[in-house]
């Protein structure tokens, strides 16, 4: 075990616990409040450890109901399945596949994925804030993602917060953070650090303005099994802090006074899984003349994007589409640790979109197989060896995918174990619960959690 991760268990350990998360009974037609609570990368298998550190999660999964997994869509990235959550849609319809909106440079230079665009850009799909600012109902959200510039949040404090924001005002004035630390926060703070700040403004924006709806992303978790891989012990230590986190949020529901009508959504937007050897399909595309050195860089019209256990290929110029397809299949899927390549065409039944729908959409569509991790390289070789990592984004039917479903709360079943779901169910069923309106959601909510 690292001597930092070592350190961080030990302080874990003497957190006095605070008092029983389990909601009180709510009264008939109080006005419901739902938190929807993100745990990023949190496996589901995670939760059939006996031995996981996370009291609070229990304690609302044994007061609630829980799913044994729930799936997510694909790509199994964090972007594309938050937004999945919030509109009930996979990303062949609201066209989020990274975590951002992929640009492609008009020099023919690598693409690059931007992060703070605006949400009417990026998601082309109705969220669950957007149809109850509809109907006069609030929203907060702190560190959702896709989110940026949306007209329906009412109070927020960003992945890359605004120091001049009401929130982050807020924090400044209570002392629980400083202009400055605002202002370069993510450049000069620890993963943890900042998901302790994240938990303050949820909080705050709990008791100070009680939305209807509240957004939050812990993050943290996602960082560290990244760095160590998942079920490690720097990995579970993330997973004790994050509930320490969700204990807080669970505690200000209850000092605010609007516990008895809270519901708790506590999700993942995807799993995790380790990975020893890395694909770099640039590199099959610098060999094959595609991609060709300019001065410093490269340039050329066909580009692959990897997001870990998948990659996407893009073929700018539409005219080399019909020849350069089948080529680059059946290069990619002689490729060792390659698992599925797929036209665009095949790939929509993966819930990918079409390329007529949006630039976002690929021509070819890579998965890796368990073990394999795809990168952005340009030089070496095409399969290497590395160090393990954490590492998402494969099919979304792999097992290590799957994801975290509990709610609780008031209003919903006690004792409710579900099968396996989709994640595809939460937007209909917060919907219903908000009496919203998610029209292009096509799922069905889940009734048989609520009374």
């Amino acid at each position: 075990m690292k001597q930092p991760v070592a350190l961080l268990l030990a302080v874990l350990v003497t957190i006095p616990a605070f008092s029983s998360p389990l909601p009180d009974p709510a009264k008939p037609g109080q006005k419901p409040i739902v938190i929807v609570v993100t745990i990023d990368g949190f496996p589901a298998r995670a939760l059939e450890d006996p031995r996981l550190p996370m009291p609070t999660l229990r304690a609302l999964a044994a007061a609630g109901a829980q799913a044994k997994a729930m799936v997510p869509i694909n790509p199994t990235v964090t972007w594309p399945n938050h937004t999945a959550i919030i509109t009930g849609v996979n990303a062949s319809e609201h066209h989020v596949m990274a975590n951002g909106l992929i640009s492609f440079p008009a020099d023919g230079s690598a693409p690059v994925v931007k992060p703070w665009v605006d949400k009417d850009k990026l998601v082309n799909a109705r969220t669950l804030y957007d149809a109850a600012a509809e109907k006069g109902l609030t929203t907060g959200q702190v560190d959702w993602v896709a989110i940026y510039g949306a007209r329906g949040v009412q109070w927020q404090f960003e992945e890359k917060p605004n120091a001049n924001g009401e929130i982050a005002k807020e924090l400044i004035a209570d002392k629980l953070v400083t202009r400055e630390q605002v202002e370069q926060f993510g450049e000069k703070s620890s993963p943890a650090w900042r998901d302790e700040i994240w938990t303050d403004a949820a909080v705050d924006i709990l008791k100070r303005h009680t939305p209807d709806l509240l957004l939050f992303h812990l993050l943290d978790t996602d960082t560290l099994q990244h760095q160590y891989g998942p079920l490690t012990p720097a990995a579970y230590a993330a997973y004790a802090y994050a509930d320490q986190c969700l204990g807080r949020l669970v505690e200000a529901a209850r000092s605010a006074g609007v516990l008895d009508r809270t519901k708790f959504f506590i999700l993942s937007d995807h799993g995790f899984t380790s990975s020893t050897h890395s694909i770099s399909p640039n590199v099959l595309l610098v060999q094959q003349g595609l991609l060709t050195k300019s001065g410093t860089s490269y340039k050329g019209s066909v580009w692959t994007k990897a997001e870990g256990g998948s990659a996407e290929l893009f073929i700018r110029d539409k005219s080399l589409r019909a020849a350069l397809v089948p080529k680059l299949k059946a290069a990619f899927t002689a490729t060792t640790g390659i698992d599925g390549v797929y036209t665009n065409e095949e790939a929509r039944t993966l819930g990918i979109p079409a390329t007529a729908d949006t630039d976002q959409a690929p021509d070819l569509y890579l998965t890796a197989r368990e073990g394999y991790a795809f990168d952005d390289r340009l030089d070496g070789l095409l399969v290497s060896d590395t160090s393990l990592h954490g590492q998402h984004g494969y099919n979304n039917v792999d097992p290590n995918m799957q994801a975290l479903f509990v709610a609780s709360g008031a209003h919903i079943r006690g004792g409710v174990v579900l099968d396996t779901i989709s994640n595809l169910r939460v937007a209909p069923t917060i919907a219903k619960i908000l009496n919203v309106s998610l029209s292009a959601a096509k799922e069905p909510p889940l009734n048989e959690i609520l009374r």
